[in-house]
């Protein structure tokens, strides 16, 4: 079906540098043109709606649902906007980040909101899928004003002298058909790699586990650990308590004034930690001296010991060579002669289980006390070599298999981002399409959810939102 698009005969400018050209028969309308604001107040019973920057207009319970936070709404929500679906809603603060969607939903938003209808029979999916584009994203940041990014402010009177282009309502339910059909091919490939992903991981885990509990021999006699969580172990192994194995050191708090993103010495957080790995990006430097028990070094495993997230206590990494960094509040660092041995416990199920047993209904943390009073099975020394060597010949492979697959999600993501905006500027025509296509397996809407339209992976700005609603209000 893709192979099949193609341009439309005949283009003319839009007028608008964000569309540029579009097909010649299509109209460019200010928003005033297209919608009107509405501010239907005093619906206070109605459920909450959240406006998100990957899924668009959600209801608040769901989101609610999938996240750490708490309902922050104002109590008297008398004031609170009425939502009906058809209705476009986006958050002033947060629509040149792409919050902004139709709603399918019917409820209540907070004030701060705005609430725009469509005044003639339009597709009101088709602005969705226009709005959602990072063309439009930057075109809503152009009219967007504000002293710093995190107060640029969308007025409803600047929304309305935006322009966009308008196809015949016959067009834009064709592209709105296609593209709800494109979306579930999209979310079953993505389901399909997560999957693979999760069996991958499965699979790693379970190897580690067997190696460090178990070792490499399937014959080799037991004997009772002691430890009820372990089991039974190989006749001629230890456990010992990490504090007698090594050391840990908690990470310092450093000064805002201090941090900076551009030089200094590189703090480790647990930002820097996925998958075992270490991974750079979004890092953050500090100028003070660096006290030196706060420098790791090369074979130390750096531990979150700390976070919002019960899913990230315990998280670890192993120091490579060469890697001249601090690291920073919430973090601790484990030194020891066997550390590759106690990298690989620290990243299996059992520690897995342990580390669950650190978070509580009001702080998440792991610390150095527990950290060391961690009971551990410890085979001779000959035998964890061969151990971490057979873990990190399996483990190359499954994290190639697993590197793959990811970056296949990022591709379709691409392309699918692309392709969307291709489709709701006229850089392709899909009306031939529209008698082929038939309407998305629901349960493919409803179960599967993937950022852009729908997403199964809150991200921290949706969070945010929650908190931001209550400021907003």
């Amino acid at each position: 079906m893709i192979q099949e698009l193609k341009p439309y005969p005949e283009y003319k400018d839009s007028g608008a540098p964000w569309l540029g050209e579009i097909p010649a028969h299509w109209r460019c309308l200010p928003h005033r043109a297209v919608f009107r604001e509405v501010k239907d107040q005093g619906h206070k019973d109605e459920p909450l709606l959240s406006v998100t920057i990957s899924r668009g207009v959600i209801q608040q319970s769901e989101l609610l649902a999938e996240s750490s936070k708490k309902d922050s709404s104002n109590l008297d929500k008398a004031k609170y906007k009425l939502v009906v679906p058809g209705d476009i809603a986006y958050n002033k603060m947060r629509a040149w980040q792409g919050a902004i969607g139709s709603s399918h939903h019917r409820g209540i938003v907070s004030p701060a909101y705005i609430v725009v209808r469509p005044r003639i029979s339009h597709n009101p999916d088709y602005f969705h899928f226009l709005f959602r584009t990072p063309a439009f994203a930057t075109e809503a940041e152009r009219w967007s004003y504000g002293i710093t990014s995190d107060q640029w402010n969308l007025r409803s009177e600047h929304f309305k002298m935006i322009y966009s282009c308008v196809p015949p309502r016959p067009e834009q339910d064709a592209v709105v058909a296609f593209l709800r059909q494109f979306e579930s091919k999209v979310r079953r490939f993505i389901r399909n790699r997560r999957r693979l992903i999760e069996l991958l991981n499965e699979q790693k885990q379970a190897i580690i586990n067997q190696a460090v509990t178990r070792g490499l021999d399937p014959y080799v006699p037991l004997k009772p650990s002691g430890i009820d969580w372990l089991g039974g172990i190989p006749e001629h192994w230890e456990v010992k308590r990490l504090k007698n194995l090594g050391q840990g050191i908690i990470g310092l708090t450093f000064a805002p004034q201090d941090l900076t993103d551009e030089e200094g010495t590189l703090v480790l957080r647990a930002s820097n930690i996925r998958n075992g790995k270490l991974v750079f990006g979004k890092d953050v430097f500090v100028r003070t001296r660096i006290p030196g028990k706060l420098w790791v070094t090369s074979g130390d495993i750096l531990i979150c010991s700390r976070s919002g997230s019960r899913g990230l206590i315990g998280k670890s990494a192993l120091i490579p060579e060469g890697l001249s960094a601090s690291f920073g509040v919430f973090m601790s660092v484990f030194r020891s002669e066997i550390n590759d041995f106690i990298y690989c416990i620290l990243n299996s199920r059992i520690f897995n289980y342990l580390a669950a047993g650190f978070a509580t209904s009001t702080i998440n943390q792991l610390t150095l006390r527990e950290l060391h009073e961690l009971i551990v099975p410890l085979p001779p020394r000959h035998e964890q070599l061969r151990i971490v060597q057979f873990i990190t010949h399996h483990g190359i492979e499954t994290d190639q298999a697993i590197e793959r697959a990811r970056r296949e999600i990022e591709l379709i993501r691409e392309y699918r981002s692309r392709l969307i905006a291709d489709v709701v500027t006229g850089k392709v025509d899909v009306r031939h399409l529209a008698r082929e296509i038939a309407e998305p397996d629901t349960e493919d809407l409803e179960s599967l959810r993937i950022d852009g339209v729908i997403d199964d992976e809150m991200s921290g700005e949706d969070e945010a939102e929650i908190v931001e609603e209550k400021v907003n209000d």
